[in-house]
């Protein structure tokens, strides 16, 4: 091979080596972007107090994702019977990495036919708070 030749292949790698750094650094900034946007979306929501998390899985809830419950009659009672299944992120189906988890007992909730017992209380000025009393493996206080 001539000299010419080698010269001219260094070349063509140097731009190919150059080409792929520039893909990378713009794929990492993308990234970096990204990160940045959900720690400020969560330190805003945390901010205002609206962050809220999956008491099975620990997910953060974005806005309009929400928990799979089901709240059990009578209605005008100060506490309710209620029963949380999970939420986009470990019902019905689970993502990698995430595991179901009571936040009582800390044993797995399974998936099929397992969901947390709580209480929901009604307060008199319309607000709302719901206590986890235990998992379908730990609780012994059902209604």
């Amino acid at each position: 091979m001539s000299g010419w030749k080698s010269y001219l292949l260094m070349a063509l790698v140097a731009v190919f080596i150059i080409w792929l750094l520039m893909k990378y650094i713009i794929w990492k900034a993308k990234q970096e972007s990204a990160l940045k946007k959900s720690r400020l979306i969560k330190k805003t929501a945390d901010a205002k107090g609206l962050l809220i998390t999956c008491p099975l899985c620990g997910s953060y809830l974005q806005k309009g994702e929400d928990l799979f419950s089901r709240v059990y009659r009578p209605m005008n009672v100060p506490h309710q019977l209620c029963t949380i299944s999970g939420c986009p992120h470990c019902y019905p189906a689970l993502e990698p990495g995430l595991k179901r988890e009571c936040p009582v007992c800390h044993k797995q909730v399974p998936m099929e036919e397992g969901h947390l017992v709580a209480r929901l209380f009604n307060y008199a000025d319309g607000k709302k708070h719901v206590v986890v009393t235990g998992c379908t493996e730990c609780c012994t206080f059902k209604d």
